[in-house]
């Protein structure tokens, strides 16, 4: 699994939103600055995490995005399927119907499902609270 510029670059989005004016639309010309994203690639993010109801957005000279609920109820998760889509290490765990021929003999099924396990909880485990709360990098280890 290798997260894309798209999934990296929502992230850091969202983390803006969060550090920035909460209760106020911030405007997409802001982040892009801070951030050095290309207004049009945010676009493209915005409209995918609007899409999903993670963001609030209202147009105009005062417009801007801002979060949609409170940034302890955003997991870096579920930002990452949003933009990245399905998090499985391997295409087998893909879809929940495994229509793999080798499921009842695979020797790996179980390495591979641990590990989608591990991936979801970790990343299921850490908000974006979390991450703009610490004034220091924090270590997130299992």
């Amino acid at each position: 699994m290798k997260i894309s510029t798209r999934g990296r670059y929502a992230l850091r989005f969202m983390i803006d939103l969060a550090q920035h004016k909460q209760d106020e639309f911030i405007p997409l010309k802001d982040i892009s600055e801070r951030q050095s994203i290309s207004i049009k690639y945010l676009e493209q993010i915005t409209s995918l995490l609007s899409k999903y109801g993670l963001l609030q957005s209202v147009r105009g000279p005062q417009g801007g995005y801002k979060l949609a609920r409170p940034q302890n109820q955003y997991t870096v998760g579920e930002i990452l399927r949003i933009t990245e889509g399905d998090l499985a290490p391997v295409s087998c765990l893909e879809t929940e119907a495994n229509e793999c021929c080798r499921r009842s003999i695979c020797a790996t099924l179980k390495l591979w499902e641990g590990l989608e396990k591990t991936i979801n909880s970790y990343l299921d485990g850490i908000t974006l609270d979390q991450l703009t709360a610490a004034p220091e990098p924090v270590d997130y280890s299992i």
